[in-house]
């Protein structure tokens, strides 16, 4: 028997609100509060949790020396047009050059790592 049920993922980064934008643009839902803790309820009962952290550092990819902390994977049908609109909502590439492979790693705007695959 569990003891628990998984709630809501929370990053923490430096605008809550303009990061929750970033994934409810990237991956639809309801952004919802204000100020140091922001929800993002997305379709079908999953949420994101945005926490204020005013001394966050991003993690860095890749790093195996230093901490990742966490990273999204995002499915997708189709990489180039995923990779295309995350880039104009304000992702940038960590490793996206090698187009063999089924899955691409980004930066959010706060610096977090998540990857577009379509596995």
């Amino acid at each position: 028997m569990a003891v628990a049920e998984l709630g809501p993922v929370v990053l923490d980064c430096p605008e809550p609100r303009a990061l929750a934008r970033f994934y409810a643009d990237v991956l639809g839902g309801t952004v919802e509060g204000e100020g140091d803790w922001v929800d993002l309820r997305l379709p079908g009962g999953r949420a994101l949790a945005f926490q204020a952290a005013p001394g966050f550092v991003p993690p860095k990819w890749p790093a195996p020396d230093d901490s990742q902390q966490f990273h999204l994977d995002l499915d997708v049908k189709d990489l180039d047009a995923a990779e295309k609109a995350v880039l104009e909502l304000g992702a940038r590439p960590l490793d996206a050059e090698d187009r063999t492979r089924t899955f691409r790693v980004y930066a959010d705007p706060a610096g977090h790592p998540f990857c577009l695959c379509a596995c």
